[in-house]
């Protein structure tokens, strides 16, 4: 072979490996910017990982620390701000409640929900293969009506936290204690995974964002021990949910890089940093934390979008659940109250040491239980509990059994609304794709909530980008029309898991991801919940691939990690990555081109 026919080979061959490229950037949803990039590529350089801080915010727990760091700082995300004037009345976010609960509709909601949570209890067999004998609450709440705590000692020996010298604000577990006679209000910053705009007291963006900057830099400050004036000698890797809201990420990586004065930025998706701390290429993540439920399929470090599904329940949702239970158990403890963020904090902690998702516990068990606050005895509480324990846990995969009444409890990843600080942003790409390429990539088959591959790279998964004869109006109306019935479905855990691995595009990724079901946070840490939500899983999936598929596989506690710490340790990993380099955002680059990084350099479709 002469050597112009070798080039000639040469050339051939990576032709069809750019073309081999093209595809799979298709599949995957990415759509390279029309205009030029206008922003220069960054400088490679070296950089040292005990100098990038990782921050994971969770709606309920703050997990922060530097990339070298094997465990991260976790603080309670809360903090409690000291009234302006004497005499205004005291304002705390809620914690177990939430709206859509005292409709006249939420009890039968919930007595609806359990009979399914019966239903399937009795219908699963044991290992023995034996049917459960169910225990009625009636049963136990002979017991637990009797019950009187015993006096462990005349002083709980915990103290509510001291604001003599007046403090103008206080994080975390210190803003926990403040004793609610003292003049503070009480703020969660992040609820559901989103920032928590409300019109109450301090729900503004502003003061959102005002009480973000104050406990991280306290956190970076009190735990990393770091000066916040050396911040510029620092880099930050931001941990955001899969479906975000584009505003609110724009404002928090405005505040790390302009307020805060870290010097550079790595934004990602905690679907996408869970595979990384996980060590797994492929994975459908199941991420159930304390106040919402995401659910995506991530394949070698993308995050497919049309499989993104974010579920407005989680962890708190099953205690407040459990609180119920116990209720109609005759609860010992009868002066629980889910406004007080004390007895908030018990609940969690019961719903933690008791509820499991093992059905071969069973029958009437004896438990005790103790409560430690401030300025009262300590007391130890028996208390006999039957089925309550299984049946709060399966309220995830049975949402009905929460009561919540009206609310939006799915979502997809929505279309940007556009932001004047970026012309080139996806509307400027959907304006200026030729109609043959709209038309190519266009899926009708709404009914599945799969749509096109340009509605996969740049709007709502329901939207069929391609049917460009219909009039706006009605477009609209129709996606809005079908987006509502989504939204107020809660779909089951299971369910929503089997919803999300349908939307990818081939069925070799599907073979993939029931093969590699990952779950992370804090919300399913129930003892066989392994066992549990594979067999549901295999006992739903479609029979086409019951047969394809040699392994369905769910992954609980990777490299015996703790749940919780994946994607932060995901996010730890990824500052260590060569591959990284170029996704990295300098304060200088935000300051002259603003958001227009974002599209530029995150790792994900912008």
């Amino acid at each position: 072979m002469t050597q112009a026919e070798k080039e000639q080979d040469n050339g051939k061959d990576k032709e069809k490996e750019r073309d081999r490229e093209k595809e799979k950037e298709q599949q995957r949803g990415v759509k390279r910017p029309i205009a030029p990039p206008a922003i220069p590529e960054p400088p490679q350089e070296q950089i040292q990982s005990n100098f990038v801080v990782v921050i994971h915010p969770g709606s309920r727990m703050l997990r922060i620390g530097r990339a070298t760091d094997t465990l991260p700082v976790t603080v309670p995300h809360v903090i409690a701000r000291r009234h302006k004037q004497s005499g205004q009345p005291r304002y705390e976010d809620a914690w177990l409640l939430r709206e859509g609960l005292n409709k006249p509709e939420s009890n039968e909601q919930r007595q609806n929900g359990l009979k399914m949570v019966d239903q399937a209890i009795w219908s699963k067999k044991m290992s023995n293969g034996v049917r459960r004998t169910p225990v009625s609450a009636d049963q136990a709440r002979a017991y637990n009506c009797q019950i009187r705590p015993a006096v462990l000692d005349s002083s709980s020996r915990v103290k509510w936290t001291n604001t003599t010298h007046h403090p103008p604000y206080l994080v975390g577990e210190e803003a926990l204690y403040v004793n609610p006679t003292d003049c503070y209000n009480i703020h969660w910053p992040v609820v559901r995974g989103q920032l928590n705009v409300h019109a109450g007291p301090g729900g503004s963006l502003t003061a959102v964002l005002a009480d973000l900057e104050t406990i991280w830099s306290h956190v970076i400050q009190k735990h990393l021990e770091i000066p916040l004036k050396d911040l510029k000698y620092y880099r930050c890797i931001l941990l955001v949910p899969d479906i975000y809201n584009r505003q609110h990420i724009k404002e928090v990586v405005n505040m790390l890089l302009l307020n805060m004065g870290f010097s550079a930025i790595i934004v990602h998706q905690e679907s996408v940093c869970a595979t990384f701390g996980s060590g797994l290429s492929s994975a459908c993540v199941v991420d159930v934390g304390d106040q919402k439920t995401s659910i995506c399929c991530v394949e070698d470090g993308v995050s497919h979008r049309n499989s993104r599904l974010c579920l407005a329940y989680g962890g708190s949702d099953v205690t407040r659940t459990f609180f119920w239970l116990l209720q109609r158990a005759g609860f010992p403890y009868r002066d629980c109250q889910l406004s007080n963020r004390l007895d908030c904090q018990l609940l969690q902690h019961l719903k933690e040491t008791f509820c499991h998702l093992d059905q071969d516990i069973s029958g009437l068990q004896d438990h005790e239980f103790q409560t430690r606050f401030p300025e009262a005895p300590a007391l130890l509480y028996q208390v006999r509990l039957g089925d309550e324990k299984l049946q709060a846990p399966m309220g995830l995969f049975y949402p009905t059994t929460f009561g919540i009444v009206g609310q939006k409890m799915s979502s997809l990843q929505f279309r940007s609304q556009g932001d004047s600080e970026d012309p080139h942003d996806e509307h400027y790409l959907l304006a200026t794709q030729s109609k043959q390429d709209q038309v190519k990539h266009t899926h009708t088959d709404l009914p599945r909530s799969c749509g096109s591959e340009l509605g996969a790279a740049h709007g709502e998964s329901l939207m069929g980008a391609g049917e460009v004869e219909e009039p706006v109006s009605a477009h609209l109306s129709r996606k809005t029309a079908i987006m509502s019935q989504f939204e107020s479905k809660a779909l089951g855990l299971d369910k929503a898991v089997l919803h999300s691995i349908d939307c990818c595009a081939s069925d070799e990724t599907k073979r993939k991801m029931y093969s590699s079901i990952l779950v992370v946070g804090g919300g399913l840490m129930f003892h066989g919940v392994q066992e549990f939500l594979l067999h549901r899983i295999i006992n739903k999936m479609p029979p086409s691939f019951r047969r394809l598929v040699d392994n369905v596989e769910v992954i609980t506690r990777p490299k015996d990690m703790d749940p919780r710490l994946i994607s932060w340790k995901g996010g730890a990993v990824l500052a260590c990555l060569d591959t990284t380099q170029e996704m990295w955002i300098h304060q200088r680059e935000w300051h002259r081109f603003g958001v227009r990084m974002l599209r530029e350099r995150a790792a994900f479709v912008w």
